[in-house]
């Protein structure tokens, strides 16, 4: 099992558990979380659980990886890595802190702070990069606050109910 200790005490990232399911589940299908993942369509509990039991953690071989950031023995969210890239020793990021009342305590810098510290010390990439919204002011503040910069803006980039926003781009050299 991965454990990445964090900033924070009693928070830390962790590989997908079975007990997972449930509450990967209800996030998974939640219309609110669709907006930020680009998910269109709700997954069956099977599938969820299938991902689940196939996880695998050799990212050499997958090139992706979901977390969990568990704090104070409580799932309150996932770090995804995306896209990694051996060649250039890179990798993209997503983060989720599901609940409101999980948000803005740490969890999430703490998350970031301990993927910045595997991706540096373990795995000795160069850098990480994310994809953000214009409007997630909360993701840009997280991002920002982290020691990534901005480095490029695709405009006109995601389509909303009421037109087309820009996506941010952002990358932390390690």
């Amino acid at each position: 099992m991965m454990r990445l200790a964090t900033a924070l005490p009693f928070c830390h990232l962790r590989a997908l558990e079975p007990a997972d399911v449930d509450i990967l589940y209800l996030w998974e299908n939640d219309p609110e979380v669709w907006r930020v993942s680009g998910t269109t369509a709700p997954l069956s509990y099977q599938r969820i659980a299938q991902f689940v039991e196939e996880q695998s953690y050799d990212l050499y071989a997958t090139k992706q990886m979901r977390l969990i950031i568990e704090c104070e023995g409580k799932a309150v969210g996932t770090l995804d890595i995306v896209e990694f890239d051996p060649q250039h020793l890179r990798f993209g990021i997503g983060i989720l802190i599901y609940a409101p009342e999980a948000r803005r305590r740490g969890y999430a810098h703490a998350a970031i702070d301990a993927i910045a510290d595997y991706a540096r010390n373990t795995l000795a990439l160069k850098q990480i990069w994310a994809s953000v919204a214009a409007d997630n002011t909360a993701s840009i503040a997280l991002f920002e606050g982290c020691g990534f910069t901005r480095c490029g803006t695709r405009t006109s980039w995601l389509r909303r109910a009421d037109g087309y926003i820009d996506q941010h781009e952002y990358q932390l050299l390690l």
